[in-house]
Order: C-alpha cells, then sequence, then structure tokens
C-alpha cells in the first residue's frame, strides 16, 4: 500500500508547467474583482445601481460595461480553471501509478478548500466567497475525472439549462403574481369584499418582490460596516448565510457545477491550454461575444428601461446564463490569441505568476478590500461613487502584478499555496527555492 508520504510533492517544474493555464488564471483573478468590488465598496448595489452608488453618469457607464463583459464570466472563467486544476492533480498523481492514493489527496485538497472558503467569509468577510463552492461541488468531479470530455461538456451544458429554466419558472411566477395582484386591485377598488387569506398573501409575496432597501436599512448597513470587526461581521452574517444556504441549491449548483464540468471537458480536449489552432480561437472569440454580447445588451436593456424593478431583473435573468456562457467562451478565445501571439510578453509573465498564486491572491484582494473598506480598517464603505471604486481595483491589480512575480523570484508557492499544499500532503512543503 502506498502513504501520501510516499508521493514525491514537490512543485511543478517550471518549464514543466502549462503557461497558458496560469496567464488565463492569472486574467480570470484580477477579473473577477471588477464585480466583487460593488459588493464590499457599497451597499445593496452589486446587480441594482439605483439603491447606492449612483446609476447617472460615468456611474452608470461603468456599470454597464461590467454588466456586458464581466458580470457572471469572469467567475465563469475562474471557475473553469478550478475544474482544470482539480483534473490536473489526479492525472499527474494517478500517471505515478498510486491508485487509490489520488482519491485520498484529491479529496483531502477539497475539504481544506471548503474551509479555506468558510474562512474567507467568515474571518476575512468576504461575503462574495466562491471558495465554498468550489470546495463543496469538487466533492463530486472525482468519480468523472476518466469521463469522455464530450459527456462532461454535455454534462455542463445540462447542468446550465437547468438554471435557464429555473430562471425562467422565477420569471412566469412572478408574472402570474402580478396578474393576481392586478385583479385584487380591482377587488379592493370596488370595495365589495375583503381580501382572503391566500390574497393578502399574495399581496405581501408581490410587496417583498419589489421591495428596495429603504434609506433607513442602508444607512444601518454603512454603520454596522463602518464600526469595528465585529459589528460589520455581523452585518456580512446576513448575506453570507443566505449564499452558502439557499443561494447555494438555487443558483450556485448550476452556476458552478455547469462551468467546473466544462473546464474539465475543455482541458481533455486541449483548449483552455491553447493547444487548438489559432482559427479556433478566433471563432471561439467572435462567435462567443456575437452571441454573448447581444444577449446581455438585451438584458442591460430591459434592467435599465425599467428602473431595475424586480420583474425587469428577473426577465432578463431569464437568458443570464447562455449570455455569460458565450461571454465567457469569447475571452477564453480573446485571451489564448493574445497569448500566442507573445504581445506584451511582460505582462503576460506577470499574470502567469499572478495566476500562480492564484488562492494567495484572491485572499489578499479580500483582505486588502475589507480592509480599505470596513471600520476595523479606514471605513471607506459607501463614501466612492460606483465609477471611483474602480481606482481601488487597479491600485489592487498594480500590486499583484508587481509582488507576484517577485514572490516567486524567492519562493516556489505562494504563502496560502503553500499551506493548503502542505495539509493536502500532510507534511510541511518546502517554501524558499534555493539559493
Amino acid at each position: 500500500m502506498y502513504s501520501t508520504s510516499e508521493i514525491k510533492a514537490a512543485p511543478v517544474r517550471q518549464q514543466k508547467r502549462i503557461i497558458t493555464l496560469d496567464v488565463v488564471r492569472g486574467v480570470a483573478l484580477l477579473g473577477i474583482l471588477l464585480m466583487n468590488i460593488a459588493g464590499v465598496g457599497l451597499v445593496y448595489a452589486y446587480g441594482d445601481p439605483s439603491v447606492s452608488g449612483g446609476d447617472q453618469g460615468l456611474n452608470l457607464l461603468v456599470y454597464n460595461i461590467s454588466d456586458l463583459l464581466f458580470e457572471g464570466t469572469m467567475r465563469g472563467l475562474f471557475t473553469m480553471l478550478f475544474g482544470t486544476g482539480f483534473i490536473l492533480l489526479v492525472s499527474r498523481i494517478e500517471a505515478k501509478g498510486l491508485g487509490v492514493v489520488s482519491a485520498d489527496i484529491y479529496y483531502r485538497r477539497v475539504i481544506w478548500l471548503f474551509l479555506f472558503g468558510l474562512f474567507h467569509a467568515w474571518v476575512i468577510l468576504w461575503s462574495g466567497d466562491i471558495l465554498y463552492h468550489y470546495g463543496l461541488f469538487g466533492l463530486f468531479l472525482f468519480p468523472l475525472r476518466n469521463t469522455k470530455p464530450l459527456y462532461l461538456f454535455a454534462g455542463g451544458l445540462f447542468l446550465l439549462f437547468v438554471g435557464v429554466f429555473n430562471d425562467i419558472s422565477h420569471y412566469r411566477d412572478a408574472v402570474d403574481l402580478q396578474k393576481e395582484i392586478s385583479e385584487i386591485q380591482q377587488v379592493k377598488a370596488a370595495g365589495t369584499t375583503s381580501l382572503n387569506y391566500q390574497q393578502e398573501t399574495s399581496v405581501a409575496k408581490w410587496e417583498a418582490l419589489n421591495r428596495k432597501p429603504t434609506e433607513q436599512e442602508i444607512n444601518s448597513a454603512l454603520e454596522n460596516l463602518r464600526g469595528d470587526y465585529f459589528s460589520a461581521r455581523k452585518q456580512t452574517a446576513k448575506l453570507t448565510t443566505k449564499l452558502e444556504s439557499t443561494f447555494t441549491y438555487n443558483f450556485f449548483v448550476w452556476d458552478v457545477m455547469s462551468f467546473l464540468l466544462i473546464g474539465m471537458a475543455f482541458f481533455k480536449w486541449g483548449i483552455i491550454q491553447g493547444r487548438k489552432k489559432h482559427r479556433f480561437y478566433l471563432i471561439m472569440m467572435l462567435a462567443g461575444y456575437l452571441i454573448g454580447l447581444s444577449l446581455n445588451y438585451y438584458e442591460l436593456q430591459v434592467k435599465t428601461d425599467n428602473n431595475f424593478d424586480s420583474l425587469a431583473m428577473l426577465e432578463a435573468n431569464r437568458t443570464y446564463q447562455i449570455g455569460r456562457f458565450f461571454v465567457t467562451m469569447g475571452h477564453i478565445g480573446l485571451i489564448i490569441l493574445v497569448i500566442k501571439s507573445g504581445f506584451l510578453g511582460w505582462i503576460q509573465r506577470s499574470l502567469a505568476a499572478v495566476g500562480r498564486m492564484a488562492l494567495t491572491n484572491y485572499l489578499m484582494q479580500s483582505i486588502l478590500c475589507t480592509f480599505f473598506f470596513y471600520g476595523y480598517g479606514l471605513g471607506m464603505v459607501g463614501r466612492l461613487e460606483r465609477y471611483e471604486l474602480y481606482y481601488v481595483v487597479f491600485a489592487v491589480w498594480i500590486l499583484q502584478m508587481i509582488y507576484s512575480p517577485v514572490w516567486l523570484k524567492y519562493f516556489r508557492y505562494g504563502p496560502a499555496e503553500w499551506l493548503w499544499r502542505s495539509l493536502t500532503y500532510k507534511e510541511k512543503q518546502p517554501f524558499r527555492k534555493a539559493a
């Protein structure tokens, strides 16, 4: 029998790394902050700029750009890279002929990722954590490691369309509720009869559906987040609890699991490693952007034309998963074409370093942003307009693109990667590079 200690846990040598994966991962890691910043720098305004942060002029412009190009797509790209990482780990271990040991290492790695996610959300206070969901749904991937890529891709699309069906159902339910409310209003106007229990329940549902945060609620949230650590934690816990419970099984199970499977399929096909011809990626980029941006533009128009009311948001969500899938495909095609061209090689090398330290940099983004915005740090939450949040994003990008290659010049891994690897293999891994 083999033990995990018998597996050589030395880092993958630089010449054996799949550099394209590192660059794409780096782009995804930096890109995901474009969306997350609104969740930490503002309150109740991630998807609705009319609540806070400004919805006119430059503020509306940056919202429109992020909604068109980055909403859901950076998360999709990041998720696909985790799917490829899972299968890459197992394939390298099984190539050594160690059999069932690969399952031992794989599941320990995934469980530790799940725990990193809990720490990220509940201690660092990043409610929008995604590691929790990668760890949770990653538990289902190991039995699929030898599945043909076509089946993985088909399974991913199936889950994606289950999510679409779910969103369509939510919209239809809301339309039916609107019709029922219209009939109830006619009854109330006639004044001939009082409402029964079912009608009162429908009215309450409709009011809850269309309710936006009041000024008092916004100010209360800001006060909590600008308070001490425990005050901020009390506020973030509300959203964290929702995202890690009901929202997980009503949204993330389709959103995350689908892209994990698609990422695994793309790795087996060699797509994500850049092994296809230039023409393949060009078609991928053009088709992805043509279809995806068209759908995203339609969704954006529906929301803005109706001032982001709840029914319009649900109407736009019907094509959300399809639109983000195609735009993500467009991003992959574009990124790999740039990589293949060798254009701005020094930036690519910096992005590759960011990607090699993806876990460290993901956590570092949260630490820097929560310190900047929450009261136990600088307390800047709610003090910047939406467009000003991106000054913070660019500052974090510059910092991470500078320190990542410098760090890797002296160390084998980022600190979080080193800890994750040491916990996975149950022994301290070499950290510093030899002089």
